[in-house]
């Protein structure tokens, strides 16, 4: 089972960048929530430095990253500048970063910019939260918050935003996307009962597969590998 360690940036008496009103920490919450529910449903384990307004420092949030072996670290933030003057999103990894860093956030900077932001690049820095945690550490900035662009961008395509950057978190692990569960009727065909069997992913790699059938297993529900070819 994979296991991600989410942090949302600022947070408290620490609202972040703040324009008309509009405070990052709060953006930062809302979107980052949203993505770990939607990877969840994977079989992934997710772990938050926080779930509500309440004020983090550095220190607590690497050392909360630091507590168990996680996969990947995923600080999520959005940018500032002189307000109406930059926009775009950007990605950030620690300069003497590995090779996982750099692919998922290369992954994770690729659907931002699907999405309709700027390109700003994948970049390297020394930021607290990318140097001081053990884990494969990406922070990313989802467009400027004293942009009005980026912020209707942020609002008008929300979904995409959460879609783009589940996908390629799942991508990186190597986990398909599971298509969507259909519940149909109970039938018969010539007086036998008819069941539906629920597909709960597909993967190229056959020990992904395996995490998969386990982590149904120990939630209780009936489950096996069935192969197929196309």
């Amino acid at each position: 089972m994979y296991r991600l360690c989410f942090d949302y940036g600022h947070g408290g008496r620490d609202p972040g960048a703040v324009y008309k009103g509009r405070k990052e920490s709060d953006d930062n919450l809302s979107i980052g929530l949203e993505v770990a529910k939607a990877l969840r449903q994977y079989g992934i384990e997710i772990d938050e430095t926080r779930t509500s307004d309440v004020t983090m420092n550095l220190n607590q949030r690497s050392a909360f990253a630091n507590i168990k072996d996680y996969d990947y670290f995923i600080s999520f933030h959005r940018n500032a500048f002189v307000p109406e003057i930059a926009n775009g999103a950007e990605t950030y990894i620690y300069t003497n970063t590995t090779t996982n860093s750099r692919s998922l956030g290369e992954k994770i900077q690729m659907a931002l910019v699907k999405v309709g932001f700027r390109d700003r690049g994948v970049k390297t820095a020394t930021f607290h939260v990318l140097k001081e945690t053990k884990a494969p550490a990406v922070l990313i900035e989802i467009g400027f918050i004293d942009s009005t662009k980026d912020n209707k961008l942020f609002d008008s395509k929300r979904n995409e935003i959460i879609k783009g950057i589940t996908k390629a978190i799942l991508e990186q692990l190597g986990i398909d996307e599971v298509p969507s569960n259909i519940e149909e009727s109970p039938s018969t065909v010539e007086g036998k009962q008819t069941f539906y069997r629920v597909m709960a992913g597909s993967f190229l790699v056959k020990e992904n597969a395996n995490k998969q059938v386990e982590n149904l297993r120990k939630a209780g529900f009936d489950a096996t590998i069935l192969e197929f070819h196309k």
